[in-house]
Order: C-alpha cells, then structure tokens, then sequence
C-alpha cells in the first residue's frame, strides 16, 4: 500500500504542511543518502529498519520515528526480513523548530519512541482520508499535523519549555513579515527591513535561512506574487495595474519573475483561472 497527499501552495505561517503518507515498504527498500527542504517526520506502524543521519545510525522498530531535519543529508533502510510500513509528515513554518524541540526532537537528537501507538496510527489515517475533501482538506490536514505535533510533546520524556531565543528569532521573523506585509506595494530594502526589525541585515538573513528556508529577499518577492495572484481575480485590473500595485514599476521585471515563480506568464495564469 502507498498513499500520498502533497499541498500544492504552503503559506508562510506558523506551520504549514508539505505532504503526508503511508507505505508498506518491499525488504530492503531504501531512499538517499539525499536531504529536504522542509521537516519529514516518519512513524512507524509496523516491522523495522535502519535510520542515518550525519554519522549516526539508528535501528528502530514499531512504535518509533525519526526526524529528517532540512538540508542534512540522510538515509533510511526496512529490514530484508521484517520490512516496515511507515506513515510520514512533511512540514515546515515560523514555529515549526519551536516545536519540535518542545517535542525533545532536533539534528542531534532525531528518535522518538510515542507510547501513544494508536493515536498517532488514527492520526496518520485520517490525514490520507482528506483526500477525499473537495473545499477543506489543506486546513483539515493542517489540525491533524498541530494535534500530531501536540501528541509529540505530551509524550516526550525530554519536553521543555521554549527556549527563549527561539521566542526572539519567532518575533523578529513575523515582524519582518509584518514590515513587508505594510510595505510590499512600494520600493523596498532588505536594510530598511533589518531596521525596523532592529538587527543586523546579515543576522536577519541567517534567521530567514534556518526558519524558512529562503533569504528575506525571497521571501520578499515571492510574497509579492502571491499578492499578484490574488489580485488577478480582479479582471478590472491590467497586468501592468497588478505589476505596480506589488511593487513592480517594471511590467517586464514582473512577468519575467512572475514566470520564474508560477512557471507562466501572469496573463497566462489569469486565463488559466
């Protein structure tokens, strides 16, 4: 069995789900060395096989995971003679690290053993049954990976309060996010960005990096075509009225990075609607 949903457009908040899914891996099946973008988590759900990450190797079973943390090489093996079927949960967002360690989980410290079996089963089954929603399946997914994450950290032996300087990185990024949400429309600076969160414009970009996976510049533009996309439901608008109304004096500039994201030209993407 192999069953597998993907999020087309994840937002850029709190937490926000990739995909999810469940497989009953053949002996022997094996993916990587390779990494990801974004958090995956798997559980298992039966038999048993072997997790590397760095030049650390863990052989697990039943009842437990493992973490894959963005961008670190890993790889994973079933067993040849008891194989296991696992389900997994991708995931990223602003709170998603916060998280986690609330859950004892991290680079350093990437297995779990959950006595709650048959919670995290359910959980994992009843994210592949939104499949068959048709209007609210992403925000059903997304109570299913919070409810996931919260069983996590009731049983983790090693919870722990937030650290405060995750609180701080949290703060200065949704403040970042608050500065371009007001200013988005106008020129714009990643220094004036640094500014008014009141750090130094290369902290800034290291904390953008390890949270979300993208500098405050892509954040910035792919904020910015987002914003366009939703205005294309405007057919009063031009693209040329779209292109300024998100910051773009240049239309050419903006179609040529409105391609570059969405893979089509913004009037193609407004006929495609």
């Amino acid at each position: 069995m192999l069953e597998k949903i993907y999020i087309n457009h994840p937002d850029y908040t709190d937490l926000n789900m990739y995909r999810c899914g469940i497989e009953d891996c053949k002996p022997g099946h094996s993916w990587g060395p390779a990494l990801r973008d974004h958090f995956l988590i798997h559980y298992i759900l039966e038999g048993k096989g072997s997790f590397q990450l760095g030049p650390n190797t863990y052989y697990l079973e039943k009842g437990q995971g493992f973490l894959m943390p963005p961008n670190v090489i890993a790889h994973y093996r079933a067993d040849e003679e008891a194989p296991w079927s696992y389900g997994w949960v991708g995931f990223h967002g602003i709170k998603a690290e916060a998280y986690l360690r609330r859950a004892g989980l991290s680079a350093h410290s990437p297995i779990f053993t959950c006595a709650g079996y048959d919670f995290m089963k359910d959980c994992l089954m009843r994210m592949i049954a939104t499949k068959n929603l048709a209007r609210g399946r992403e925000i059903r997914l997304l109570g299913l990976l919070y409810i996931f994450l919260s069983q996590l950290i009731e049983v983790s032996p090693q919870r722990r309060d937030i650290d405060k300087n995750e609180n701080k990185r949290e703060g200065y990024i949704k403040k970042a996010v608050e500065f371009i949400a007001m200013n988005y429309w106008g020129e714009l600076s990643i220094h004036e960005m640094a500014h008014y969160v009141g750090l130094d414009r290369s902290y800034l970009y290291s904390i953008f990096k390890e949270n979300l996976n993208m500098s405050p510049q892509e954040f910035l533009i792919s904020y910015r075509i987002e914003k366009a996309c939703e205005l294309m439901e405007n057919h009063d608008l031009s693209i040329g009225d779209i292109s300024r109304s998100v910051g773009y004096n240049d239309p050419l500039l903006f179609s040529k990075t409105f391609k570059k994201i969405k893979g089509m030209s913004p009037r193609q993407y407004r006929n495609e609607r």
